[in-house]
């Protein structure tokens, strides 16, 4: 089991230094969360809460991802970071590339790339993507980063996506692996066919089981069964160190937590207590994964 720190909607000041707290605790990576923007209104609902209302507000945090993933990158030396989940289905998948590409050869490849179609239809439009057929779109933009970021000279010709010969050097000395976030069918069969990974929101234990059979049987359909494959988990009802061999046996195999709301703070609360938090994390849980 391998433990990830989550830092969606911590103010930018505090990211290196958790960061580097993290890695001297024996955190194996850093997720990054994404966001665009902030709508006043919306089209569409938050698939992942109850209501489908969003549980962040306009003035809430969010920095690029790959931004602060060199920024952070910079300030350590061991520790991974991956998105959870970078929003592919507004962005450019050329352009992106160059972005992914620059992250991977400036951490020293610690990065791994989660994605996600995205939810709001404003964040396609306004990005200037349509956001009809985002599926088979997303799946062309996986084929072209993946074609781009093995280096040398290549092109592509989809449906929705077409470029001549082209390079971008340098190339990542090591191939990106991507993680495919999402829990409908649709979701789980593209990270089963493609994915080196898949990550999850906010799941109880039950729920993970019945997922992660179901990517075990797709995989096996899709002759993967026996491809390295990471489960990423945000589980909600099971903590402590029972309660991640729990979500170890049900197949997870890295456990994305916030570790200060386990020792009754907040999202809000200041650097130290983030910090005591992660010590103190580490020294109940982390120790006896070791």
């Amino acid at each position: 089991m391998k433990f990830t720190l989550g830092i969606a909607m911590n103010p930018p000041e505090h990211l290196i230094d958790l960061a580097r707290t993290a890695e001297e605790c024996g955190f194996t990576s850093i997720a990054l969360p994404d966001s665009i923007f902030y709508s006043e209104q919306v089209a569409a609902a938050y698939p992942y809460t109850p209501d489908g209302n969003r549980f962040w507000t306009r003035d809430t945090p969010w920095l690029d991802p790959l931004v602060a993933t060199a920024s952070m990158a910079a300030a350590t030396t061991r520790i991974r970071f991956y998105t959870q989940v970078l929003k592919l289905g507004p962005r450019n998948p050329v352009l992106l590339a160059r972005q992914v590409g620059s992250v991977a050869c400036l951490t020293n490849d610690r990065f791994g790339l989660g994605v996600g179609l995205g939810w709001t239809p404003e964040e396609f439009e306004w990005c200037g993507a349509p956001f009809d057929h985002k599926g088979p779109r997303v799946d062309e933009a996986i084929e072209i980063l993946r074609l781009i970021l093995g280096g040398g000279m290549v092109e592509y010709h989809g449906t929705y996506f077409d470029f001549d010969r082209l390079q971008m050097s340098p190339a990542p000395a090591r191939p990106v692996p991507v993680y495919i976030g999402g829990h409908t069918e649709a979701a789980l069969r593209r990270a089963a066919r493609v994915g080196d990974g898949w990550t999850s929101a906010m799941m109880r234990l039950d729920e993970l089981r019945t997922t992660i059979a179901r990517l075990t049987e797709l995989r096996a359909g899709y002759g993967r069964a026996d491809v390295d494959f990471e489960i990423q988990a945000v589980c909600i009802d099971r903590f402590g160190v029972d309660g991640y061999r729990e979500q170890e046996a049900v197949g997870v195999t890295d456990a994305i937590v916030v570790p200060w709301l386990f020792y009754g703070a907040g999202f809000d609360a200041d650097l130290a207590t983030k910090q005591d938090g992660i010590r103190r994390f580490a020294e109940d849980v982390i120790a006896h994964f070791a």
